[in-house]
């Protein structure tokens, strides 16, 4: 099987910085085991301006994060990164970006799966999971728990049974 492993929004801010956690932390071996293990990758990267607050999200949530050209921007300390893998920049919890790549890969041929991982499960790894089945619905998409983090356990077991749900696979 030629999967796409699509590691989501493991950047510093989100790790160790201005949103990071614990879980977030201690996710990262796992996270790099699994990009050690897999085929092919991508990175998405959360990507705000320096205007991030006066926008919705920013409304939403007044902390801010992954500013373009910030330390808190770039995929995070420790990370395992693969030398020309794509590094996808996001400026939503969705990417449509995303979805246009994984849909010529699919079309191609060069793919036949792609899993998720990374942060948060209860909002971009859902987002961008949900989003690939709408764009590609034959396309089998799962997310591997173990190494994805949400805002709190519970919100991640809560995203995690939302996608069983929808046909996105839980590893």
């Amino acid at each position: 099987m030629k999967t796409l492993l699509i590691v989501v929004d493991m950047q510093n801010d989100f790790v160790t910085g201005a949103l990071g956690s614990k879980d977030a932390e201690a996710i990262l071996p796992a996270v790099n085991r699994r990009i050690e293990e897999a085929d092919r990758v991508v990175y998405t990267l959360d990507t705000h301006g320096a205007d991030y607050l006066s926008t919705q999200e920013g409304q939403k949530l007044p902390v801010a994060h992954c500013i373009k050209g910030t330390w808190g921007h770039a995929l995070a300390d420790g990370l395992q990164i693969r030398e020309n893998a794509p590094q996808i920049e996001k400026p939503a919890f969705g990417s449509a970006a995303l979805g246009e790549y994984v849909r010529e890969l699919f079309d191609r041929r060069e793919i036949d799966a792609v899993e998720l991982i990374g942060l948060c499960t209860d909002i971009c790894v859902i987002s961008n999971a949900m989003l690939l089945k709408a764009v590609c619905p034959e396309l089998p998409v799962s997310v591997r728990a173990d190494c994805c983090a949400g805002v709190s356990p519970l919100s991640h077991q809560n995203a995690l049974e939302a996608m069983k749900v929808c046909q996105i696979g839980i590893l």
